[in-house]
C-alpha cells in the first residue's frame, strides 16, 4: 500500500477509534508543516475529535505558543526528546485535549549534524489522565528525500496515537 493510502487508512482508524473512546487529540508540528493534522482533519468527522494544530516550526513559536523552555532548545536544540515532550506537553494544556503528538525533526535538505543526521525526528506522545499528564518520547531515524522523511513521521505520529489509545 503506498504511504499515502496507508496515511489516509491510519487517520480514519484512529479518527473513529478517537470517536468510539469520547476522546480528543491535539498536536504540535515543526518538520511535518501541519500534515499530521491536515491527515486527520481529511477524514469526516474529525471534528468531533481534533480542535486545533499547532505549526510550531520555528523555536521562537515554540517558546511563545507551547511554552517550551529556551534553556532546553539552547542545551538540547529543536530536535531533542526533551524538547519535543514540552512541546506535547504544552500543546495538551492549551487545548484541553485527552492526548497530543509533538514532532520535530530534520527533514533536509541540509541542517544534519553528526548527532542529528538527515532524517533524524523526535516525537512526543502525551495523555491526559486526570490531573496528571503522561508523556513518552521516541527518537527515529527516516531514509529518504525531505517527502520521504516527513511522510514516514505522520505515519510514525499518528500510529503513536493510536498505540496510545488502545493501551
Amino acid at each position: 500500500m503506498a504511504e499515502s493510502a496507508r496515511i489516509r487508512d491510519l487517520s480514519e482508524q484512529l479518527v473513529h477509534a478517537l470517536s468510539a473512546a469520547g476522546k480528543t487529540v491535539t498536536t504540535a508540528e515543526s518538520c511535518t508543516g501541519g500534515w499530521i493534522a491536515k491527515a486527520i482533519t481529511d477524514i469526516a468527522g474529525s471534528s468531533a475529535v481534533f480542535a486545533y494544530g499547532i505549526v510550531s516550526y520555528s523555536n521562537g513559536a515554540k517558546e511563545s505558543l507551547l511554552g517550551v523552555n529556551p534553556q532546553t532548545l539552547i542545551d538540547n536544540g529543536a530536535v531533542d526528546r526533551i524538547t519535543v515532550a514540552e512541546m506535547a506537553e504544552g500543546a495538551i494544556k492549551l487545548s484541553g485535549a485527552d492526548f497530543s503528538v509533538a514532532v520535530s525533526g530534520i527533514a533536509g535538505p541540509d541542517g544534519g549534524s553528526d548527532d542529528k543526521p538527515l532524517g533524524t525526528v523526535c516525537f512526543a506522545w502525551s495523555e491526559r489522565s486526570g490531573e496528571k499528564i503522561n508523556t513518552d518520547t521516541d527518537r527515529q531515524h527516516f531514509d529518504g528525500d525531505r517527502d520521504a522523511v516527513r511522510r514516514q513521521s505522520v505515519l510514525h505520529a499518528l500510529a503513536g496515537i493510536q498505540d496510545r489509545l488502545r493501551a
